[in-house]
Parts: structure tokens; sequence; C-alpha cells
């Protein structure tokens, strides 16, 4: 069953030099309960795509065309105070910098007890309760509730947002690269937490760079560049049976440290989303590219089941 259905959005930036076309024409569906990443080098439109489903891209960025579709509603016809009443109680963000998302100035658990006394209405002392509880859920210490952000770790802030953005029990948790700066050991225990929450029905839309930690938990990841999906399928799919040439090259820039291979990485830089470049935008980096794919925009096409790739090679095959 669908949750959220996101259909040809498109997100530009109107700067001083020129229109950045971030997120252009994107097409996405999350199911009930499911776990998909987003995965894509900087600068691909992940975070852009992310914020637009909250409606919170930043100037000068505007959503331009496409629907986004929650539970059949769209949320860009939504007013402002029927917004509110679905963030943070139906759908929550995990923002990339605890450090910018919580109030240096105000105690964590005045934050978490702020979503129980706006949604539910309850009285401090009760929100405060909950407060700890929810803490404790995420592994914080209850006796903490009184500490300022700065007092805590990274790992620990983090663990912080993630308590504040499931409080609610939210249908969609949309994590914006949660685990950056963030060493191996933390991170992993990130993980395993919003693993626990997919396991009591949450659904999860994970932003991240790093396709090897997209692999270990997801249940489908979407491949983005220059604004684009690229690729998407279920895990296997894309990590056995990779089909655009941009995945591969994300693929073999992973190390094995089980095998001989060496890192390859993939020549070339992003292109200017002021002036992308005509046909497919990953040509210019190619190595398989071929005459049509500096002249056609290649559509995504479905090569399996829930296997879906823009690539004008593989309709050649």
């Amino acid at each position: 069953m669908v949750l959220l259905r996101v259909n040809n959005l498109s997100v530009y930036y109107y700067t001083l030099s020129g229109i950045v076309k971030a997120v252009d024409n994107v097409s996405l569906s999350i199911n009930v309960g499911e776990w998909i990443s987003i995965v894509g080098e900087s600068g691909c439109g992940k975070s852009t795509l992310a914020h637009s489903i909250i409606r919170l891209v930043p100037p000068p960025g505007k959503i331009v065309n496409g629907e986004i579709l929650y539970r059949g509603k769209n949320i860009l016809d939504l007013s402002e105070p029927e917004l509110r009443k679905i963030l943070g109680k139906e759908i929550s963000m995990v923002f990339q910098d605890p450090m910018t998302s919580l109030d240096p100035l105000r105690r964590i658990g005045d934050q978490l007890a702020e979503v129980y006394m706006i949604h539910e209405d309850l009285k401090l002392k009760e929100a405060m309760e909950k407060a700890r509880d929810m803490l404790e859920k995420v592994g914080i210490p209850g006796d903490r509730i009184n500490y300022y952000p700065h007092q805590l770790s990274g790992g620990q802030r983090q663990r912080v947002a993630i308590a504040i953005a499931m409080a609610l029990k939210p249908r969609l948790l949309i994590a914006d690269e949660p685990t950056t700066a963030l060493d191996v050991i933390v991170q992993d225990s990130i993980m395993e937490l919003m693993s626990r929450f997919k396991k009591d029905g949450t659904s999860i839309l994970f932003i991240t760079h790093d396709l090897a930690l997209a692999a270990e938990r997801s249940d489908r990841i979407a491949v983005m560049y220059a604004g684009k999906i690229v690729e998407i399928g279920r895990v296997d799919d894309i990590v056995e049976k990779p089909s655009h040439p941009y995945t591969i090259g994300l693929l073999k820039s992973v190390p094995d440290i089980w095998g001989p291979r060496k890192i390859e990485s993939i020549p070339g830089y992003p292109p200017d989303l002021r002036s992308p470049p005509p046909g497919c935008r990953f040509h210019p980096r190619c190595r398989f590219r071929f005459e049509p794919c500096d002249k056609q925009e290649p559509p995504l096409i479905q090569i399996e089941p829930e296997h879906y790739v823009a690539c004008w090679r593989v309709m050649e095959r």
C-alpha cells in the first residue's frame, strides 16, 4: 500500500547567477512500512527532495511543478493549519546536523516535551514524563532531560533529534543524512534505532551519499544524479545487478575488504545545474556513452518488476 507518492516534482532555486534545477521532474513512491534510501553525490538534489515533502524548501527555492500525495492528499495544496496537523505527528524529519535543528538555549527535555504539549495538548508535567520515557527509548538516560544540546555528544544529540521526530510515532520518518560526521559505532547504533521504529510500522525515507550504508537496511534504493532519479529498485537489484553507469561507478567506489577489487573513482564532476548538459546528464562522465546520449534524455523505464533505469545503453540491449 502506497503511503506517499511524489509525481513529476520540480524544485528550482532562483539565484542571481541563474536558475538551479535542483530537482527536475522526479517521481517516487514510498509504501507503508518500507525503508527506501536515496543515494548520490553531494549536490544531486537528495536533500531538496526531502525538504520539499514537508514544504520546507529554503528561499530562493520554489516548488514549480508536480504533486506530493500523502494518503491521497496533495501536501502542496494544504493550508498552513492543515499542514501543521500532519508535520511532527504523521510526517517527521531528522535533519543532518542536530546542532542546527536543536535550540542551543533550551534544555532537551523542554524541546521534546513541546511536541506532546502542542500535538496532544498535555500539561507540562505529563509532557515531561513522556519526554523522559522517550529519551530512555533512544538510549539516553532520563536524568539528562535537563541537559542543553552542547552538553551531549554528537551521537546523543542525533538521538535527541530522532526522539523528537519519533515522539508521536509518525507514519513517515524522513532522515536527511543523520549519520554524517558520526563514528562507525555510533552510526550503527543510529541505524539500529531507526530499524526498530521501522519494525513498529514507520516508513523511512533515508538520505545518504553512502551506498554501502543504504544497502544494509533498505528495502529499495533510488539513485539520484544531477536532480533526477536515474535508477531505482530493490536492494538486490541495485547491488547485484546495477544497470545505470552512474550506479555502477558508485558501487566501484565502495571499498571491498574481502576481495581484490580496487577502488575506482568516477571521472569528472557533476554538472552545473544552472545549465545541465543536453541528453543524459551523466553522459560527459560516462564511458559507455554513444550517439543518443548527448542529444536525447532517456526515460525511466522498467527492466524488471521493481527495477527502473534511465539509460539508452540499457534500452539498446
